[in-house]
C-alpha cells in the first residue's frame, strides 16, 4: 500500500490512445481497490542542433504544453470516486515513471505496438519500466485489430 495505507496506482499520461486506456484501467482498477491514481506526464526540450538555438522562443511552452495534454486525458476519464492527481515532470518517459512510481503499488503505461510481428515487442519505455520498476508494471495493450 501507498504511504498512507491506500492502493496508489501511478500512470503514464502522455495523450495517445494507448495512454489514454491506461488511464482509464487505472481508474477503474483504483475505485475496485478503493485507491487512488496518480497521473504522471514527462516532457524534455527537444534536442537543439547548431544553428536552430533561435528556434524555441518561449521554454515555459514545453511544460505548459504538457499540462494541457494530461489536464484533457483526465477531463476525458469518468474517475468520480476515485482521488486522482496529477504531476507534470522533466525528464524521459521511463525517468520520470521510475521516480514518481517509487511508492506505488503499481505503475501503469499504454503501450504503442507497431502491429503485426513487432507488435509482439514492447516499446523502449515499456520495456525499461518493466525491468527497472520498484512496483508491478501493467502495459496497457489494445485488442488486436483495434483502432488507436
Amino acid at each position: 500500500m501507498g504511504g498512507n495505507g491506500v492502493f496508489k496506482i501511478v500512470v503514464g499520461v502522455d495523450g495517445s490512445a494507448p495512454s489514454r486506456r491506461a488511464l482509464e484501467w487505472a481508474v477503474e482498477e483504483a475505485r475496485l481497490r478503493g485507491g487512488e491514481v496518480h497521473a504522471v506526464t514527462a516532457w524534455a526540450f527537444p534536442p537543439v542542433t547548431v544553428g536552430m538555438e533561435g528556434l524555441i522562443h518561449d521554454p515555459d511552452i514545453f511544460p505548459q504544453a504538457a499540462r494541457r495534454l494530461q489536464d484533457e486525458a483526465l477531463k476525458r476519464v469518468e474517475s468520480e470516486g476515485v482521488p486522482v492527481s496529477g504531476e507534470v515532470d522533466q525528464g524521459t518517459a521511463a525517468a520520470v515513471l521510475l521516480r514518481a512510481a517509487e511508492d506505488a503499488d503499481l505503475l501503469v503505461v499504454g503501450s504503442r505496438g507497431l502491429g503485426g510481428f513487432t507488435g509482439l515487442l514492447l516499446g523502449s519505455v515499456s520495456s525499461q519500466l518493466v525491468h527497472h520498476a520498484p512496483s508491478p508494471v501493467l502495459v496497457v495493450r489494445s485488442r488486436h485489430g483495434a483502432e488507436e
